[in-house]
């Protein structure tokens, strides 16, 4: 499933209002995880999974295959 940029501030808007509203700690504690992970997962995202690479041949693009961290 592709998220957009839009999605994905949609749902760290809903994480941190559940962090603030949630009192028992092992809840805050487990929003907090996701959003962590939601937010690095965003990031590697955002830059693309094809990183362009110039080598002595020309342009080549190398592959990354980080598709099995989300």
């Amino acid at each position: 499933m592709d998220f957009t940029s839009h999605d994905i501030a949609v749902i760290e808007q809903a994480l941190q209002l559940a962090i603030n509203a949630e009192t028992k700690d092992s809840k805050v504690n487990h929003f907090r995880e996701v959003l962590t992970k939601l937010q690095k997962n965003a990031a590697v995202a955002m830059h693309g999974t094809y990183l362009q690479t110039v080598s002595h041949d020309g342009v080549r693009y190398d592959y990354d295959d980080s598709s099995d961290l989300l």
